[in-house]
């Protein structure tokens, strides 16, 4: 008895099969779906899919530059409805930003209505916009109906789309492209056209050519929103040698209207009385200004930049951003360097150069190996081109020469059509036509007979044969082939001059003066303060150096219930405090962050991002080239250079490594003229070692200071020689005891040690 379909146990199509490879296997399909049909352009065309059919449907419907525009919505609804099953808002995204004359330098699509603007603001809804090809489009596209590429079925099998487009029009280098795949991604800037096509000629004239004569004539980046790039030539061209870099993108400063030249390049505006402004009139790539406009006003707003009083956006057709000094004493370069510090008025882009090759395998590529493909894809086209036409050729000479046999024989090919019942088989017969030209001649009609003329027919047989002699030599010679395409990019050349509307370079390349050394301390009015620091983690700073009491020092200052003193010291609002956490992090604070010392403070871990169960033992102010002694309960230590862990973020930088329950136990500044140490453990043993054998470390767990059988280290201090060891005597009164004779307890690094002299402190500490 035979099952039917609906019969069918469904559970008889489940498979067996380890969840992992099953897993592995269609994530591997999904990976690959989206490296090469999605996210990475192809180096022919530099064209992802969506762009590719965009622009195939809007040629479809005859949006040529000299036609009317039509609604970005008919676009929109052609290329999801035929070519691009995904969302509408996606393609129509990706239809603006081939609009937009802020994203790309040569812009592939021409849109009437609200496009976007480079303040960042989206573009009107489909509805409302209508579009056209630009030239450039057009040129990409050129080629198209003349054999020069596959054409595959689209995903519901009904239509047909090109594979790539086969222009001449080097778009991936000329537009650039950015995309985000599985594992993978790209981002590449966009160039000068003319550069590029410099840059190519070269390397057909010499396929040997070095890197760095092709960066001569390259040069590098050229952004749709101009600004400079300011990296080094070395760093520019190191980068397109490997396929990976970054660029440094700045905005410009320059003021048009200013009277003197240098206050021109440089964006000053005078308005007398020594009073001036300066001038943003380009912005980096991809930056939005209204957002950076906003981090400007919110850093005058936090006073983070106290050198400036005020930002306005001027700006119309073209960027126009005012900035106005704090007075007219503030040193103009300080403020740049400030703003390209603090705001996306300098950003960094990262070159990456990753594509899909011709056999559509993804690969990061440097500028020649990317020239080297395009060129090879360019000459295929040509002979795919050359070939297409040949095959033309053929046919219509068959067709000529039928033509030239009926006119020599018109009276006989008329009487066999009159009266013979198959005229296409005798004619075939008495004139040995093939089956084409004897159709032909059948097809024609009595008047294109009656004008059949025998030198007008020669002469297209003669010219076609002689463009058939021309096209075979193409084909056969390699050199020809490469002429051909040097006189073809020439031409593309002339289009995108210094002269055209679109050739004059946009960017500056131009390696950037030393950065002006300032420190955000510049702008910081320099005042005394005395920091507190309670058990409980309150943190305070009062005006002046308050005299502290040496016992407690506790000062005037009030805790609160339960709280205690930990640290006071004495700093300057311009200061970095170092704290000490004995989970072995070390964290920044500016002394001029600090909040009053009117109440209790606040609570320290609002500053910084202090682990709950992290205690703080240490407080120092960094010096510049300064030096600390940081050491743990095992007994290991380590010195440290405080301009190696200054640490820019909130959470801190983990400077001491520790394993299983230690902790950091000391931490002390090591003075300049200090060259031994001297180590106390739990046990009470001492031991002095010079200070040569403490290595310098950024960050570790450092050495063996002293053996211990029982217990760990206790405290540790750093001391001069010559000068002996000093300890804070017990009780009342700020009472020293100095040892000068420490010869006996000086010992290698690393050894047990022995009992101190008499009078040193039963806590075993130095303080």
């Amino acid at each position: 008895m035979s099952v039917t379909e609906d019969e069918k146990d469904p559970f008889d199509a489940i498979v067996d099969a380890p969840f992992d490879s099953a897993l592995e296997e269609r994530y591997l399909v999904y990976a690959l779906s989206t490296i090469t049909a999605r996210s990475l352009p192809d180096l022919r065309d530099g064209l992802k899919p969506v762009h590719r059919r965009l622009l195939w449907t809007m040629r479809q419907l005859k949006l040529d530059p000299s036609n009317a525009f039509k609604k970005s919505a008919r676009v929109v609804g052609e290329v999801i409805g035929k070519y691009h099953p995904h969302g509408d808002a996606a393609a129509y995204d990706a239809m603006v930003r081939l609009a937009q004359d802020f994203a790309l330098r040569y812009p592939l699509v021409e849109g009437q209505g609200n496009f976007g603007n480079i303040d960042g603001d989206n573009a009107a809804a489909y509805r409302y916009t209508e579009a056209r090809l630009t030239k450039t489009a057009m040129r990409l596209m050129a080629g198209l109906d003349e054999g020069t590429v596959d054409f595959i079925p689209t995903y519901n099998g009904e239509e047909e789309e090109p594979e790539l487009f086969p222009g001449l029009f080097p778009n991936l280098l000329a537009n650039g492209a950015s995309g985000i795949a599985v594992g993978m991604a790209t981002n590449i800037p966009s160039h000068n056209v003319t550069e590029i096509i410099d840059a190519t000629l070269e390397l057909i004239d010499n396929p040997h050519v070095e890197h760095a004569r092709l960066m001569e004539l390259f040069k590098g980046p050229d952004l749709p929103t101009g600004g400079l790039i300011v990296d080094s030539p070395e760093a520019i061209s190191n980068a397109y040698e490997t396929g990976r870099g970054s660029f440094r993108i700045r905005g410009r400063f320059h003021a048009a209207e200013a009277e003197k030249e240098e206050d021109r390049d440089a964006g000053i505006e005078r308005l007398g009385g020594g009073q001036w402004q300066l001038v943003i009139s380009e912005i980096p790539y991809q930056v939005q200004k209204g957002k950076l406009i906003e981090q400007i006003a919110q850093l005058i707003a936090d006073k983070k930049l106290p050198i400036l009083d005020d930002v306005r956006d001027e700006s119309d057709e073209n960027i126009r951003i005012v900035l106005v000094p704090r007075s007219r004493n503030v040193d103009a370069e300080l403020l740049k360097e400030s703003l390209y510090k603090l705001t996306d008025l300098e950003t960094r882009f990262g070159l990456n150069m990753n594509v899909l090759d011709a056999t559509r395998t993804p690969m990061v590529m440097g500028l020649k190996e990317l020239l080297e493909h395009w060129t090879r894809s360019q000459i295929e086209i040509l002979q795919r081109r050359s070939q297409h036409r040949l095959d033309q050729i053929a046919r219509r000479l068959e067709l000529v020469e039928g033509y030239i046999i009926a006119f020599l024989n018109l009276d006989r090919v008329i009487e066999i059509i009159r009266y013979e019942d198959d005229p296409k088989a005798v004619m075939m017969e008495e004139f040995k036509l093939t089956d084409r030209q004897a159709e032909a001649i059948l097809n024609m009609r009595l008047r294109s007979l009656r004008k059949l003329e025998e030198m007008q027919l020669r002469q297209e047989k003669d010219d076609l044969l002689k463009e058939q002699d021309e096209l075979n030599k193409l084909l056969g010679s390699p050199a020809r082939q490469r002429t051909r395409l040097k006189r073809d990019l020439n031409a593309l050349r002339k289009e995108y001059a210094e002269d055209a509307k679109l050739g004059p370079r946009r960017t500056t390349i131009e390696e950037a003066a030393p950065t002006v050394e300032f420190s955000m301390d510049a702008m910081i009015e320099k005042e005394p303060v005395t920091v507190i620091l309670s058990q409980k983690g309150w943190v305070r700073g009062a005006k002046g150096h308050v005299d502290l009491d040496t016992e407690d020092r506790r000062g005037d200052f009030k805790y609160k219930e339960g709280d205690g003193p930990a640290f006071a010291l004495h700093a300057q609002t311009t200061d970095k405090l170092l704290i000490v956490a004995d989970n072995g992090r070390i964290y920044t604070l500016g002394a001029d962050k600090l909040p009053g010392a009117r109440g209790f403070g606040e609570p320290i871990r609002n500053m910084l991002d202090i682990d709950a169960n992290a205690q703080i033992i240490g407080v120092i102010v960094y010096r510049q080239k300064g030096q600390m002694l940081l050491a743990a309960t095992t007994g290991k230590g380590f010195a440290a250079q405080m301009d190696e862990i200054l640490a820019e973020t909130k959470k801190g930088r983990q400077v001491v490594n520790l394993k299983g329950d230690a902790k950091v136990q000391v931490v002390r500044e090591i003075a300049e003229e200090h060259d031994h140490i001297a180590v106390v453990g739990d046990n009470r043993k001492l031991v002095v070692f010079s200070l040569e054998e403490l290595p310098m470390l950024a960050r570790g767990q450092g050495v063996t200071l002293q053996r211990y059988r029982d217990g760990g280290l206790s405290d540790a201090t750093t001391f001069k020689l010559e000068d002996g060891l000093s300890w804070t005597m017990g009780g009342k009164g700020d009472r020293t005891r100095t040892e000068n004779e420490i010869w006996q307890w000086k010992v290698a690094r690393g050894a047990a040690g022995r009992l101190p002299p008499q009078g040193f402190p039963r806590d075993n500490t130095f303080d």
